[in-house]
């Protein structure tokens, strides 16, 4: 019983000594996101948690070298820890992370070396090239506040005259010029990070050829529809108006003034009706020229 008592209490004792600190801790750094891990701690029936913390320049130098927990990532069962809100100056950064099972807690795990975020892998932005009609247009990922993008684009055959675009907000699809009919254009980007001053490659090169075309030739077709439709309408009108105007023109309706208007006619007046016009002697006399003579002379 005696050396029972004795190991049960030597375990107690030794448990933080029996739980071993996590090991191959390292931090994997893409497109200033960051993210802590390392190999689990195996106990065997037991639940294994895990608690981070950070120490930066201030923490260092000023702050008599304390330690800073990542609420996030703590007691936590995965064996990964995003730590981007926290790295947010570029300086150097120790990091740390320990076992807990129970009550029972490992050594801390420290990260070798120091990381700073100006060694962030960044990578170029995924981005789609788009001809609407003449219109040479570029869609860019969206990859966050901190990132700008550097966007190159010339016709080509003509890379000497290359041109520059720099798209700091991407919240829809970017103009970048007018294209001529006939030639390719090409496209190509690369993301910048002002905070840590560093740029990617550049992407893949795109290129795209103006659509327009056949775009431009159904709005010609359109219009001339359109006219002609508003010519066969308007012509008829304009013809019936002409035809008016030249009418009054050319043969003014007289209007009588009512003082010469007659309501009865006189007696003497005589009116040739159509069934009176064969009483009606129009016949005109010519005089021979010898009577016209002789009544000239006397």
């Amino acid at each position: 019983f005696f050396f029972l008592s004795f190991f049960l209490l030597l375990g107690i004792l030794g448990e933080d000594a029996l739980l071993p600190a996590p090991q191959n801790i390292s931090i994997l750094s893409t497109n200033m996101k960051h993210f802590l891990t390392w190999s689990p701690v195996i106990v065997q029936g037991e639940t294994v948690r895990y608690s981070v913390e950070f120490q930066g320049e201030y923490e260092r130098e000023y702050a008599n070298e304390s330690w800073i927990p990542i609420c996030e990532c703590s007691l936590i069962t995965a064996t990964v820890c995003n730590i981007t809100d926290d790295i947010s100056a570029t300086v150097a950064y120790n990091l740390r992370v320990r076992a807990d099972v129970g009550v029972g807690r490992s050594e801390w795990g420290t990260l070798e070396g120091f990381f700073n975020r100006i060694t962030t892998s960044l990578t170029p932005p995924l981005m789609k090239v788009i001809a609407d009609g003449y219109h040479l247009l570029v869609e860019l990922e969206d990859m966050g506040p901190a990132f700008q993008f550097c966007v190159l684009y010339w016709k080509k055959g003509e890379e000497s005259r290359m041109q520059r675009k720099v798209v700091k907000e991407v919240s829809s699809v970017v103009h970048l010029d007018t294209m001529e009919a006939g030639p390719d254009y090409c496209v190509k980007a690369q993301t910048y990070v002002e905070a840590i001053n560093r740029t990617s490659s550049f992407s893949q090169t795109q290129c795209v050829r103006a659509q327009g075309g056949r775009s431009v030739w159904l709005i010609t077709a359109l219009i001339s529809s359109a006219g002609f439709a508003v010519a066969a309408l308007t012509l008829p009108f304009l013809t019936w108006k002409t035809s008016k105007v030249f009418q009054y023109s050319c043969c003014p309706v007289a209007v009588l003034p009512e003082t010469l208007k007659v309501s009865e006619p006189p007696t003497q007046l005589i009116l040739c009706g159509s069934e009176e016009a064969e009483q009606c002697d129009l016949t005109v006399h010519v005089m021979p020229s010898e009577e016209v003579l002789r009544l000239w002379i006397q």
